[in-house]
């Protein structure tokens, strides 16, 4: 199939994103403004204007939507907060369903707050985050599994996003990975797809999408001395590795095959590259169901996005300007 053909698949398919969905708030402050308070002596932060957009899994779903995707779907877990309200906002502007979001009040809504330079246009200070450090309370844990499994059979492909980078306070517990790895096996026509910095070797019967690095890691916690290895642990789909720049390692039952990617000089900023990696080759293996096919889909993507500053998406209009 062409890239035309495929693209054209895209408003055909639905998605459902699950795991750690967060709000981007991008501050612009003004350094003139930094004058030190009255109170404390400190400087402050004078915040001029802000943007808000969905993050972490919230990207993905971004991407899945500006790519065509025709019904895009979110199942994580917010607080009860203003930033809740903004992320459902944000999740709104791009028509991405939020009905599977659980609301709590025993959490935060899991929120980077990012301050630019509003003379540089440089991200130049310490983020502020809003962090849950505690474990998933076990009631909204119990929620989030009946959502994942009252949902996913709703939807062509199920995305997890599990972006928690300690071992509590992420959506993607032990339990809601189990539940997740049960309706990937009984359900194999469907595209199960995972994207986790920390415990990619725990999914089964699933696509797993480590970068190299993450790849190498997840090898070294299972115990195992190469990618092809860790691939017979998960199970039988594909276990694709990304490598930046270079392109991405795809390990099957078929072998070991390699996608190069087009060559992007001076790129404007690589965060969310993955993301939206994930976002075009999950949609392309559910229409071509080839690996390969899929991974050179997600190098084009990347290769848009990755040219736009913070986490920017692709249209099939810019996926198609590329040239073959």
């Amino acid at each position: 199939m062409t890239v035309a053909e495929i693209l054209a698949e895209f408003p055909r398919l639905s998605a459902l994103v699950v795991g750690d969905i967060c709000l981007d708030r991008w501050c612009t402050y003004d350094p003139a403004t930094s004058e030190p308070s009255r109170e404390t002596g400190i400087p402050r932060t004078g915040v001029i204007s802000f943007e808000i957009t969905a993050g972490a899994g919230g990207t993905v779903a971004n991407n899945l939507a500006d790519l065509g995707c025709g019904r895009v779907a979110v199942c994580g877990v917010v607080g009860d907060d203003g930033f809740a309200y903004e992320l459902r906002q944000a999740l709104a502007r791009r028509n991405i369903d939020s009905q599977y979001l659980i609301q709590s009040d025993e959490l935060l809504t899991f929120t980077y707050t990012k301050l630019l330079n509003s003379q540089t246009g440089d991200e130049d200070l310490p983020r502020i985050d809003f962090i849950n450090t505690r474990p998933l309370p076990a009631g909204v844990e119990d929620r989030v599994i009946d959502a994942v499994r009252r949902a996913a059979p709703g939807f062509d492909i199920v995305l997890v996003s599990d972006q928690a980078e300690t071992s509590a306070g992420g959506v993607v517990t032990a339990r809601v990975r189990d539940a997740v790895s049960e309706l990937a096996a009984a359900n194999p026509s469907k595209v199960f797809w995972v994207d986790s910095r920390l415990r990619a070797e725990l999914f089964r019967e699933m696509i797993v999408k480590p970068n190299e690095r993450e790849c190498r890691e997840a090898c070294h916690r299972a115990g195992v001395s190469s990618p092809e290895q860790l691939r017979r642990m998960i199970g039988s789909k594909p276990l694709i590795v990304t490598h930046g720049g270079e392109g991405a390692a795809i390990y099957s039952e078929a072998g070991k095959a390699w996608v190069a990617t087009r060559p992007v000089e001076k790129p404007v900023d690589i965060c969310g590259a993955g993301d939206s990696f994930s976002a075009g080759a999950s949609l392309t293996y559910a229409v071509t169901h080839d690996p390969a096919e899929a991974a050179r889909m997600g190098n084009r993507v990347a290769s848009v996005t990755i040219m736009k500053k913070g986490t920017g998406t692709a249209t099939p209009a810019e996926v198609l300007a590329i040239p073959e």
